[in-house]
């Protein structure tokens, strides 16, 4: 049995496989570097780079493609599928990280803490005064995506004293009320009455370019923007224009259109900006939990099993499953 990853999971991870595979950690966002390591492996664990079809083409081995966390966007789904390759996500793995990750921005923002520590390194003691510091108890969060992360970020609010709301295509208005979540049916909606705004989608065709500067223009001037997400789902530089011309009060991002983000993107000099990098499911808790889920995982449908926790349940339909 073989493993290929982009990037090696943590120790934890590691030790489940001990003794039962061998395996090669690239290091390397480019798989196509590696490409004759990945023609004989059983399992590739995608942390960094993409796995496209033409990687999947090369792999004539391969039983299982791995992620550590729930987006899969770096993956060709649609071919592993075709191929009766099943692609394991580890969803509520991360949920609790990333949620607070997402307080976390709306606290730093709304104390206005980034600006006052660049500020008082300038020797600017005056930054208290600037009034832009504000209470989250009382504010309507609302949310957009309401599935384990986004729920779980609602009760992390409501423990604040938060009004929280939302806003998700795939559920009744019964389903997001009997979470104590008010109900917006409209998207547009739901930013016009919002006082921050925190996304909790995956990207996908429907999803790209979600928030823009026709979405933006909707929000109180004051509101804040939180995208511990996708990065594509939120446009960077319809962003930048809004922080700069003051059309919306803040924003958060753990994610990028491209990652790394480079320092000579236009998105570092606005405003009211706090950045991360994509480390909201970063925690040492998270990784743990990530690592292993998706190790155990593979392991599982190497040896035939059908594992529950796939991007593409579907795939258990193809023939090499029957």
């Amino acid at each position: 049995m073989k493993f290929v990853m982009t990037q090696a999971v943590c120790q934890e991870g590691m030790e489940l496989i001990d003794g039962k595979a061998s395996v090669y950690v690239a290091e390397d966002t480019n798989l196509q570097n590696y490409l004759e390591q990945i023609e004989d492996t059983d399992a590739l664990i995608v942390r960094i780079g993409r796995c496209d079809a033409s990687i999947i083409d090369r792999a004539a081995n391969l039983k299982v493609i791995g992620r550590t966390g729930v987006g899969y966007d770096n993956v060709d789904v649609k071919k592993a599928t075709e191929m009766g390759i099943p692609v394991v996500i580890t969803p509520g793995a991360n949920t609790r990280s990333v949620a607070e990750h997402a307080v976390a921005m709306m606290f730093s923002l709304s104390k206005n803490l980034y600006e006052a520590q660049r500020e008082m390194e300038k020797g600017n003691w005056k930054i208290r005064d600037a009034g832009k510091a504000f209470e989250l108890e009382g504010k309507k969060v609302g949310l957009i995506g309401l599935g384990a992360i986004g729920k779980e970020t609602a009760r992390i609010c409501r423990g604040i004293g938060m009004s929280i709301a939302g806003y998700d295509p795939m559920l009744s208005k019964e389903e997001v009320e009997k979470y104590n979540i008010e109900y917006f049916a409209n998207i547009d909606e739901l930013l016009i009455n919002s006082d921050i705004i925190s996304i909790h989608v995956p990207l996908v065709e429907s999803t790209k370019n979600m928030i823009s500067m026709k979405e933006l223009k909707m929000m109180k001037s004051s509101a804040l923007l939180i995208n511990c997400s996708r990065g594509g789902i939120v446009n960077e530089k319809d962003l930048r224009d809004a922080l700069n011309n003051k059309i919306i009060g803040g924003a958060g991002l753990d994610v990028f259109s491209e990652e790394p983000l480079q320092k000579e993107n236009d998105i570092w000099s606005c405003n009211n900006l706090i950045l991360s990098p994509h480390s909201a499911a970063q925690t040492k808790e998270a990784v743990v939990k990530m690592a292993t889920m998706c190790v155990e995982g593979c392991l599982s449908i190497i040896e035939g099993k059908k594992w529950p926790y796939v991007a593409n349940p579907e795939v258990y339909k193809h023939p090499k499953w029957q």
